[in-house]
């Protein structure tokens, strides 16, 4: 053997030796001494830890080349390093080895958590100090198991931001990003292609990347022990449909452990599930090299995601939502249970992307098929949230996608209420396949009347067309309110959504109703199987909150417009008297307006 390969395979050793001295499990007693980032300097050795394959971690040797002060936010400092080893000069730098510890002299200086450039041809990353995440364990104060607001997230009001060195969808990046964190690849088991394919963006725009076939989540058992450099899992959705995302353990102590050196969602409070893992394969690619695993076994719950790590503790259950998806109308009815975390940013669209796999993936699905929905989301110490609608074939889209939009909205305008963390106890789905397509559009409504008092009852016939189908006429019997003042009197012949459009603030205003009057406003929504008669008169109408006061005097509106400033108020021109209704068992679409003149 050259003596040159004789000194590196002794130092090798030596080094490996030397990171094995503060490998801990979760029963031992002692904290793996740290070395300082002012200790660090160019030209130094040290060794990483991770795993290539199975969960055994394997050493890697690591030679600084120098700090990078600032490029991690202000005062946020890397390690710039560069990996030696057959496997990883092999390999590069892959998803899911962000969290692998850097050992120096013996002591944990960090964890790998950057890659250098794209299509690098040597396995050049950048190190998160570890001074810098062990801040996360003085900001752990999760509440206590039992706390319903250990369920939630940070404030859910806030926007996603895009993953860091990709651009959000639709957003072109005019900038060059030679430092980006290692992905924790979100792996995807139970869903298609075509699932994937739809909703990549949003996940983008999360700051997720979404992976299929890197990996599953197995029922198996690992007895071997979790240790710095070992793979581990934060579970977003798991059960008949799964979503994890797998890094490496950074450092323990008895209770807790910390790892991937960089955030998942930068949620800061969470609860995901933690569970070990075992690594199948290291799949080597100047594209897009990746660890391919299998989730085994929960050992506890992620409680913080944050900018420099994540933090899970030892032994406790994270508080998830269960999910149940049923499906009739087919020849062998299914239900699917799984759960998803409760997380403003990711629920909505985990809830969005699970429901649409579930109808998509039945060998029922057709594009002719209807689905009517009946369900509920169930909503700790409120009313719970009803779902009961039909959905039809477009023309632009499945009707799946339809179907998950509208879930996911009714998740999103729960969470975005600025005022309470909502405790989310399940929620419960309900599918009825009619192997046809049950649209119907308004084209025309009428009345015998021009004039009429008030008190007298009046008829509006309608007539729709459905789609392949004959026309359809339907007689609205409704009655002009005894208060009805005299002058032109409007009616509005409608489907259920364009009555609730009247009523909704433009997004523009930004109008942010408390958690009670967000489910209120919900369950007040009318459905899209039924049409719909309103007699609008000229009187001003104003909704606060999910309250609506039609007709309301002038000198009442007075005093109320000092309070637009304080309350969740709008105020429409026109007020609904009077409402009518016919089930038309129809997904009905379209608006027609007639006007009389009451005496």
């Amino acid at each position: 053997m050259k003596p040159a390969v004789l000194v590196c395979t002794l130092l090798s050793i030596i080094l490996f030796l030397a990171g094995m001295t503060v490998a801990q499990n979760p029963a031992g007693n002692s904290v793996p001494a740290t070395i300082s980032l002012d200790q660090i300097h160019p030209g130094m050795r040290g060794v990483a830890y991770t795993v290539f394959e199975g969960v055994k971690p394997e050493p890697m040797e690591v030679e600084v080349l120098g700090i990078l002060n600032n490029v991690n936010g202000p005062k946020g400092s890397i390690i710039l390093v560069r990996l030696h080893g057959k496997k990883v000069e092999y390999t590069g730098v892959v998803a899911g080895m962000s969290g692998s510890p850097v050992y120096i002299d013996g002591k944990l200086a960090g964890a790998l958590a950057f890659r250098i450039g794209e299509f690098s041809k040597e396995p050049i990353a950048g190190v998160t100090p570890i001074q810098e995440m062990l801040e996360i364990n003085a900001l752990d104060a999760t509440p206590a198991e039992g706390d319903a607001s250990a369920a939630g997230s940070a404030h859910s009001a806030a926007q996603p931001t895009s993953a860091p060195g990709l651009p959000a969808a639709g957003e072109v990046q005019s900038y060059a990003n030679y430092l980006q964190p290692i992905e924790a690849p979100l792996a995807f088991s139970g869903f298609s292609e075509e699932t994937l394919r739809r909703f990549a963006p949003q996940f983008t725009t999360a700051g997720i990347v979404p992976v299929m076939g890197a990996g599953s989540v197995s029922d198996s058992k690992q007895p071997e022990p979790l240790e710095p450099g070992s793979a581990v899992s934060a579970v977003l959705v798991r059960g008949d449909m799964n979503i994890a995302a797998t890094c490496t353990v950074t450092y323990m102590d008895p209770k807790r452990l910390l790892a991937c050196g960089h955030p998942i969602l930068q949620s800061g409070q969470v609860q995901m599930p933690m569970y070990k893992a075992r690594v199948l394969a290291t799949l080597p690619s100047t594209y897009n090299a990746f660890k391919i695993v299998n989730v085994t076994e929960p050992v506890g719950a992620f409680v913080q995601d944050r900018h420099t790590g994540i933090m899970g503790r030892f032994g406790e259950e994270a508080r998830m939502i269960p999910v149940t998806v049923s499906i009739h109308g087919i020849a062998q009815p299914k239900q699917f249970h799984y759960e998803v975390l409760n997380n403003g940013k990711i629920t909505p669209l985990a809830m969005m992307v699970t429901v649409f796999q579930s109808l998509q993936g039945l060998n029922e699905y057709g594009e002719d098929v209807t689905y009517h929905l009946n369900g509920h989301i169930s909503v700790g110490g409120f009313p719970a949230v009803d779902l009961n609608n039909m959905y039809a074939p477009a023309e632009n889209a499945p009707t799946s996608f339809s179907v998950a939009m509208a879930v996911g909205e009714r998740f999103g305008r729960i969470y975005e209420n600025p005022y309470v963390r909502p405790d989310i106890k399940g929620v419960n789905l309900d599918f009825e396949l009619v192997k046809e397509r049950r649209w119907a559009q308004l084209e025309t409504a009428r009345t015998d009347v021009t004039e009429a008092r008030p008190g007298d009852e009046i008829v509006v016939e309608a007539v729709l067309q459905p789609y392949r189908g004959e026309r359809m006429v339907r007689q609205i019997p409704i009655r002009i309110p005894a208060s009805t003042p005299h002058g032109p009197l409007r009616i509005l012949v409608s489907d259920g959504d364009s009555l609730d459009h009247i009523r909704r603030m433009p997004p523009g205003l930004g109008r942010k109703l408390d958690l009670a009057s967000t489910i209120g406003l919900l369950n007040s929504e009318h459905t899209n199987t039924r049409l719909y008669v309103s007699l609008l008169d000229s009187n001003i109408e104003v909704m606060v909150g999910d309250k609506v006061m039609p007709t309301l005097p002038l000198s009442v509106m007075n005093v109320m417009d000092g309070m637009r400033g304080t309350q969740d108020m709008i105020v429409l021109g026109e007020s609904s008297v009077n409402e009518a209704s016919t089930a038309m068992d129809y997904v009905v679409s379209g608006a027609q307006v007639i006007t009389i003149n009451v005496k």
